[in-house]
Parts: structure tokens; sequence; C-alpha cells
């Protein structure tokens, strides 16, 4: 008897990329969803400019959220800044810069929150 592959399906035309574990598209892996939240416990809020054509952007990492709490802190964020964002690669990015904002409405919630970068 030969023994199992761990391949299996990795690239859908319907869907994109798919988890090799669950099987199902990277937007709705549940294996993902299901692991705990990983980082030091430090909330980083840094202002970027790098990529983005000279425009300021707040971006927010290590959240001790899950993925759909992502999606919601980062809809706080952007309505207290009164600007628009983004959720993506586990990172909040709010645009503008707003880093005491952010930094101030984090340590509300009583998370250790630090500003990284210049």
């Amino acid at each position: 008897m030969k023994p199992r592959s761990s391949g299996g399906l990795v690239y859908s035309t319907d869907h994109g990329r798919m988890c090799p574990a669950c099987r199902h598209p990277l937007a709705h892996c549940t294996c993902r969803q299901a692991a705990a939240p990983e980082g030091d416990g430090i909330v980083r809020v840094q202002r970027e400019t790098k990529g983005r054509g000279g425009k300021a952007v707040t971006v927010v990492r290590g959240a001790p959220v899950d993925a759909a709490g992502l999606l919601k802190l980062g809809q706080e964020l952007k309505a207290a800044c009164g600007s628009g964002g983004t959720v993506k690669d586990g990172n909040i990015e709010v645009q503008g810069e707003h880093v005491e904002k952010v930094v101030a409405l984090l340590q509300q919630r009583g998370w250790q929150v630090k500003r990284s970068g210049g």
C-alpha cells in the first residue's frame, strides 16, 4: 500500500490560493482562524510611507484578536480617525497620520501599546 501524499489542491482558478490543510480558499481558511494570535502581547503602531507614493499610513500590528475581531477593530479605528483604510496580512492600515490617536484608543482597551518606527 502506498503512503498517502501530504499534497493537495494548492491553487484553484475559481478561488485562487487554497489552504493545503483544510482545502478552503485562503480568505476562508478555517485552520488559521482557529489558531491563537501570535505575538508578544504588545500592539505596535507605526507610520509608514514606503511604497505608497509618499502618502502616510498608520499601521497597527500585533493586536490580540482573531480575524473577525481584527476587521471590527479596523472599522472602529477608521471611524474614530475619520479616514479610510484596510485590514490585510493581519495588520490594520488607516490612511493618514493618526498614530497618536490610534495609540490612545488602543490603550483605552487596556492593551500594551508601543509606537514603533521613526
